[in-house]
């Protein structure tokens, strides 16, 4: 046996259905998805490894949510909710908001991939389109902040969707985790922080600060979202330009009216930590 196929190996002594569970726990340790009582969705769920791993990590606190179109079957000590059906389809998605409840998911994790024809050109575009169907469920289900996890084949496509998915989030990495196969052209989008706010780094809007932060920073709100505006008064009201934007909560600076004076350009992966360099595989 290839050292890869040791994970086979521990799977089957370890209890877990399936090799994969070896690459959420890698992505976990790697990325830090899971907290105590969380609550998690698997897309394509079946035959249930990753839920293990999930349920394991989010503890009896926790709600783990399984969906795919395959019957899963139950998981011995684990609580885990899952629903049989194409997370496509509406009557499957009324199902899965029902299961997360309003609170929205903590995370999205999709290990789908295509049945394989051994085109590559046509394998690739296919694992791309799945992504991007669960990319659209994890979009309705996330609360905000949350994370996503989503497989797909490396190939022309590729940039696109990933592109679209930093979009929408604080960070985002490409992994290849080393419980994947060396021949396998697989990789994992880590995307974590859905940013949820209704403003963006760049804009300008006016505003009236309506009280003071604990480090003495003018509070605004826009739609309900925090706005911390540097040296500002309460009851002033002003133009800013958003600086940075949390998933909850954004930094704001003045515009100098008649000056001309604009914030200094700084690059959005020093601003915000993003990091899509791939880790090679040891």
């Amino acid at each position: 046996m290839s050292g890869k196929d040791d994970y086979y190996n521990r799977s089957k002594q370890q209890g877990y259905r399936s090799r994969s569970s070896y690459k959420l726990k890698q992505l976990n340790d790697e990325s830090d998805l899971f907290e105590r009582g969380d609550t998690v969705v698997d897309l394509g769920a079946a035959p249930g490894g990753w839920l293990q791993v999930a349920a394991e990590e989010v503890g009896e606190s926790g709600t783990v949510v399984g969906v795919d179109l395959q019957r899963i079957d139950e998981l011995g000590d684990h609580d885990v909710d899952t629903i049989r059906g194409d997370m496509t389809e509406e009557r499957t998605r009324h199902y899965l908001r029902e299961a997360v409840g309003e609170g929205g998911a903590d995370v999205v994790v999709s290990d789908m991939a295509p049945n394989m024809t051994g085109e590559y050109g046509l394998d690739h575009a296919r694992s791309v389109h799945l992504a991007r169907q669960a990319f659209d469920v994890a979009e309705e289900l996330l609360a905000p902040g949350g994370d996503f996890v989503v497989k797909v084949f490396q190939g022309d496509d590729l940039d696109a969707f990933r592109e679209d998915v930093r979009a929408e989030f604080q960070y985002l990495r490409t992994v290849s985790p080393p419980a994947s196969r060396d021949s396998s052209s697989e990789v994992y989008l880590v995307a974590k922080g859905l940013n949820t706010a209704p403003v963006a780094a760049g804009d300008r809007l006016e505003v009236t600060v309506e009280e003071l932060g604990d480090e003495g920073d003018g509070i605004a709100y826009v739609e309900g979202y925090s706005l911390f505006v540097s040296d500002a008064a309460v009851g002033e009201t002003l133009t800013v330009e958003i600086v940075d934007a949390k998933p909850r909560f954004g930094f704001a600076e003045r515009v100098r009216e008649g000056t001309g004076e604009e914030r200094d350009g700084t690059d959005d992966a020093d601003r915000d930590g993003t990091d899509d360099a791939g880790r090679s595989e040891e």
